[in-house]
């Protein structure tokens, strides 16, 4: 086991950027949500989260651009390879999918748990995906030994994950309130 202290340095800047990851994509699901709340309703009700999802798909956009600008500023000779871009896209491809489809979640879920839904759809999205990314990985990148190697802790951890996952969403003090409290419109 790994018990190095964490200090700051530039070793450390992975950790501050998974640490802004967990903060961003923790507001994530709460925001949108929100979004899509204020959506027209009625009859667009069952349009309100693709709604909500085109604007999400504009910011994805708009950071791509920032991405460009930031490859141009640093000097990047913008070599690129096909492997490089095949894989990337594949990836952008399973994130936009993902955002897709937590948009349809949160909306089928938003009859039941009302402004509550994030709190029910988002533990369990967090908590599976970790689990998933463990699972693909050791698929990609086989561990020494096999599966037969793999440490008790580490199988107990996925374990409690999931169930961790579930309890929180099912459990969530905000699901249980009654419905949102209404947004005053300024004109």
């Amino acid at each position: 086991m790994n018990s190095a202290p964490v200090t700051a340095g530039p070793g450390n800047t992975w950790l501050y950027f998974a640490l802004l990851t967990v903060l961003s994509w923790g507001v994530y699901g709460v925001i949108l949500h929100k979004a899509r709340g204020y959506m027209p309703m009625g009859s667009e009700a069952p349009h309100a989260s693709l709604k909500a999802f085109l604007f999400v798909c504009i910011a994805y956009a708009l950071i791509g651009i920032v991405s460009a600008v930031l490859l141009k500023v640093r000097g990047s000779n913008w070599s690129l390879s096909p492997e490089g871009i095949r894989w990337s896209l594949i990836a952008g491809t399973a994130g936009a999918l993902g955002a897709f489809t937590l948009v349809l979640a949160l909306g089928a879920a938003s009859p039941i748990y009302k402004g509550a839904a994030a709190a029910a759809v988002m533990p369990i999205v967090f908590g599976g995906a970790p689990i998933i990314n463990t699972l693909v990985a050791m698929l990609l990148h086989p561990p020494q030994g096999g599966l037969r190697a793999l440490p008790v802790p580490f199988v107990v951890g996925c374990a409690l994950a999931a169930s961790g996952a579930f309890m929180v969403a099912k459990y969530a003090p905000s699901n249980t309130g009654g419905p949102a409290k209404p947004v005053a419109l300024q004109h």
